[in-house]
């Protein structure tokens, strides 16, 4: 544990503990009632088998013959490089990192997605992002060999957590 001194200090920790906590607080109703004014073809929340398990349910639930790519993975800020001094143990470059109240994975036209990240973003004053692409295949899931991470920014303020 002394590895993850190196990359975490007292205050990023607790300030990670709080935007965890306020993450687990959300809820989801608000993005479950916008989502069908964007078109979504599906949604799933991501909970114990982290990201890519919910990619893969979603995927086997299609009624086309689809793959769904991840190329992106939100982290909390700083919890990668805990990840990468603890080897990996999380299984969060693998998109396997289980978690609590994680929130909604929704499948969207192309076109749709980023207007309703936005749309999100002005409700509830959250980002949200986009995972991946949806391609032909055979209704499964996966994650890219190397993901972009993208660190989910800890504000100073506990409050703010975007």
């Amino acid at each position: 544990m002394g590895q993850i001194k190196v990359v975490l200090n007292q205050e990023d920790t607790e300030k990670a503990f709080q935007r965890a906590m306020a993450s687990m607080a959300r809820l989801n109703k608000v993005a479950a009632n916008v989502m069908m004014q964007y078109n979504a073809h599906g949604a799933t929340d991501v909970s114990g088998y982290g990201l890519l398990g919910a990619a893969q349910a979603l995927a086997k639930s299609q009624e086309q013959e689809v793959d769904f790519v991840i190329h992106n993975l939100p982290v909390i800020a700083k919890m990668f490089s805990v990840n990468k001094v603890v080897g990996d143990m999380f299984n969060l470059t693998k998109g396997l990192s289980p978690e609590t109240s994680g929130g909604l994975l929704i499948v969207f036209p192309r076109e749709d997605g980023a207007s309703f990240a936005k749309k999100m973003e002005q409700m509830e004053g959250l980002q949200s992002w986009i995972v991946g692409v949806v391609q032909k295949g055979t209704r499964t899931a996966k994650v890219i060999d190397k993901p972009r991470i993208i660190e989910v920014p800890m504000k100073d303020k506990l409050d703010e957590l975007w």
